[in-house]
């Protein structure tokens, strides 16, 4: 998925000619999975077979990157709707796929270090990948690439095992009912919610505002596309730390303060102080996502609820989803700020999110 978000666009530019058409195809992509969330997430908390709808929409979002990819001097309407059909089964891999990590891995800190390392594995190859392909062959063999990689991720989900099977005779709408209530009502899963919702906004804007500082202070932005690999690389050496030695702190207080730390090594790189002292400060901030996203899964699994743990998860990663795009549009709309300072509010935006814990209850912090 991360890498479909470099190859959409750059698509749009080869066979159409068309920037414009590049948001479009990704507004299609992202915009449906926070709407589709909380149905995704009851079936899969009322399935016998979990693995078959993952399996599918596996199998959809293959079908529609190779479906785009066939296209060569326009991008029809059909291109657009196969896109907005493969965000729409999203939620089935992206946050409801992680409600099975501990069926899989009995620690449960352990289950969701691997499932973050996961996420920021793909993170950093996914796009990696495909500015790769495109550069030397095109964006449709990245394409297909993706489409073969989602065909392959496809395969492997039959290790998802049947334990959640709430075959009841609720109807499924009253049990997507529960489940919001649960996520919105909720207060310690609540909380966690709007906190981890708001860091993608930091998290979302970020790539954007480094690339514009790059263009500001060096005139190139080759130096801004370093700091977005000095962040993922942290990240990712965050997330094999906990990997190896999970963090037993308590987990809304792990959050809390990687929240904070991720805000301040941002604030701090915005500083004009040298591209060394930038990099370093960036790959720090990027180091602290780790912890706190394995906190925040525990957090989500904690509370979820009986019945309803797949259905919390899709619909909290659903909004996370939504944040990083209006997070990254609302950066864009903030240039006039100054790279400095638009960088230094994402900062900024990371603190926040770390001050709502604050009225995390403690009666529910073991």
């Amino acid at each position: 998925m991360a890498g479909s978000l470099v190859a959409l666009p750059v698509l749009a530019i080869e066979q159409a000619g068309n920037v414009a058409m590049g948001g479009v195809l990704v507004a299609a992509f992202l915009g449906p999975s926070v709407i589709a969330a909380p149905v995704a997430g009851a079936a899969l908390d009322m399935a016998r077979r979990p693995a078959v709808p993952v399996a599918a929409s596996g199998l959809l979002t293959a079908t529609a990157f190779a479906v785009a990819a066939m296209f060569s001097r326009e991008l029809p309407l059909m291109v657009v709707v196969g896109m907005a059909i493969a965000g729409a089964v999203s939620p089935f891999y992206m946050g409801g796929m992680s409600s099975f990590a501990w069926d899989v891995i009995p620690d449960k800190r352990r289950a969701f270090a691997y499932d973050a390392l996961s996420y920021n594995v793909a993170a950093v190859a996914g796009p990696a990948l495909v500015a790769l392909l495109a550069a030397f062959l095109s964006a449709q063999t990245a394409l297909f690439t993706l489409a073969a990689i989602a065909l392959a991720g496809t395969m492997c989900v039959g290790v998802l095992k049947a334990r959640r099977g709430n075959r009841t005779a609720t109807p499924a709408m009253a049990v997507i009912k529960a489940g919001l209530q649960r996520t919105f009502a909720h207060r310690p899963l609540a909380v966690v919610t709007l906190s981890s919702t708001l860091t993608q906004v930091g998290q979302g804007g970020l790539a954007i505002a480094l690339v514009a500082l790059s263009v500001d202070r060096s005139g190139s932005p080759q130096e801004g596309a370093g700091l977005v690999t000095a962040f993922a690389l942290g990240s990712l050496a965050g997330v094999l730390v906990e990997t190896i030695r999970p963090s037993r702190a308590k987990p809304h207080r792990t959050m809390a303060a990687g929240f904070v730390a991720t805000g301040v090594f941002t604030i701090l790189a915005a500083l004009d102080m040298g591209q060394v002292w930038a990099v370093v400060t960036i790959a720090l901030s990027g180091v602290f996502t780790a912890s706190t996203t394995t906190a925040m899964l525990l957090l989500r699994d904690r509370h979820s609820g009986h019945g309803l743990k797949s259905q919390v998860f899709s619909v909290s990663a659903g909004l996370r989803t939504s944040a990083s795009a209006g997070g990254a549009i609302l950066t864009t709309s903030v240039g006039g700020w100054g790279s400095a300072l638009s960088l230094a509010s994402l900062g900024v935006i990371w603190i926040i999110s770390a001050t709502v814990l604050i009225a995390y209850p403690a009666s529910k912090a073991p």
